[in-house]
């Protein structure tokens, strides 16, 4: 904070009574207790705009991040903002106001925006919002800055003040060093997940090649284990590449590239893919879909209709049947939805299984000795479909089978081709 700053906010807050001081110190340090209560990424980055709109008083706030590969800065939480907005906007360093804080590491006050040749105007042409005045901060940890908090338009035509600035910077402070918390503990936790699971193929590797190394091992035996190896290492592949795509998601290093696309032309397209699996077992598809355009990551959403499509044909039956549907409707909050369901004529699951089955490395005790799997699959399928503001979910009958649905916001404007 520059020392303009620092007198203006000490004569501020000279201004304000005790009560009032307290009253918001107070609020602050119930806000920090709340943020180091929590270890999940969305939620924390809810929370802090939340309270950065609440103490600043203001009619909006954002968090952009900087993006360790890229440097650049990413919006990752806004309460004017929706995800896919989010994803489509990259906040340059040059020319930006909050590249400017992010460099610098100094709060800005802008009072006036249109005259401010570095206001980002991007957002508000993307959403329709006029942005009059903004507040930002940086949000430094002991080592670095990660990113910036900005509150934008201060009540009642106001202007943002020095205690603003001051209670601003105070609580992104306290966000910076949260969300490193976060950060460090998702990856000191997955990293311990990782080594655990590595292990066991490992150990099969180093058994199987002391085995090999003996001179009196007949030949038909060298080749089996030859072959168990060659499982082995397939099977560390799958699961390097499934931690390491579970990892950037979780972490918040991977951006949507949403595109607009025909949801029932790639529910056919990624039945082709998985015939080969099953043909094997003699499972027949129907793809029950009219034409529906969708915007979304078109890669991610055909990787979560994968993993779904090879668990229905893995847990099916011979001569089994997986039916895939789309239909029209409404979620929780009444927002027009696209739902996909994947039904499958197999074994079914559970109800203490069905419990557990968005679990990391779950695996039903049933099956788990007829199919392989790195139980990851549907772990990541649910990280993109949250990732997407959708919702996943299943219902299941032992004996009968199950069906996985997952909902897709639906925006009525697709459907007339706009891109």
């Amino acid at each position: 904070m520059t020392d303009k700053h620092r007198q203006r906010s000490t004569q501020e807050l000279s201004g304000l009574s005790s009560d009032v001081l307290v009253t918001y110190y107070e609020r602050l340090i119930e806000i920090s207790k709340q943020l180091n209560s929590t270890f999940d990424h969305a939620q924390l980055l809810r929370q802090i705009v939340a309270a950065a709109t609440e103490l600043i008083d203001a009619e909006a706030a954002s968090i952009m991040l900087i993006d360790p590969g890229t440097g650049e800065l990413h919006f990752e939480a806004s309460s004017n903002l929706d995800p896919q907005e989010m994803e489509n906007i990259i906040v340059p360093m040059q020319g930006s106001i909050a590249g400017w804080i992010a460099k610098h590491g100094e709060p800005r006050v802008i009072h006036d925006v249109t005259r401010e040749p570095t206001h980002f105007q991007t957002v508000d042409e993307t959403i329709e919002f006029k942005t009059r005045n903004i507040l930002g901060v940086p949000m430094r940890t002991h080592k670095k800055i990660i990113g910036v908090v900005q509150a934008v338009n201060k009540r009642n035509n106001a202007r943002f003040t020095g205690f603003d600035i001051n209670i601003l910077t105070t609580l992104a402070s306290q966000a910076a060093i949260a969300i490193e918390n976060a950060r460090l503990f998702r990856q000191s936790d997955f990293i311990a997940e990782m080594v655990h699971e590595l292990r066991t193929p490992l150990l099969s590797l180093k058994a199987t090649t002391s085995l090999l190394l003996r001179p009196d091992m007949p030949t038909d035996k060298r080749d089996d284990l030859v072959l168990t190896m060659q499982d082995e290492t397939n099977r560390l592949m799958r699961l390097t590449t499934d931690f390491l795509d579970l990892a950037q998601m979780q972490t918040g290093r991977t951006n949507l590239e949403l595109t607009v696309f025909d949801m029932a032309e790639l529910l056919r397209e990624s039945v082709q893919i998985v015939k080969p699996q099953s043909n094997e077992k003699r499972v027949t598809f129907n793809v029950e879909s009219a034409t529906l355009m969708i915007k979304a990551d078109r890669g991610k959403i055909k990787q979560v209709l994968l993993n779904l499509l090879t668990n229905a044909i893995k847990y099916n039956r011979p001569d089994g049947r997986v039916r895939l549907h789309t239909s029209l409707t409404r979620n929780s909050d009444d927002q027009p939805v696209i739902q996909v369901g994947v039904q499958d004529t197999g074994y079914g699951l559970s109800p203490e299984s069905q419990k557990h089955i968005f679990q990391k490395f779950f695996r039903d005790k049933s099956t788990a000795d007829q199919t392989t799997g790195t139980g990851l699959g549907l772990v990541i399928t649910k990280t993109i479909i949250e990732a997407h503001q959708g919702q996943i979910w299943l219902e299941s009958k032992e004996g009968v089978g199950t069906t996985f649905f997952f909902t897709l916001p639906f925006d009525k404007a697709n459907q007339k081709g706009e891109r």
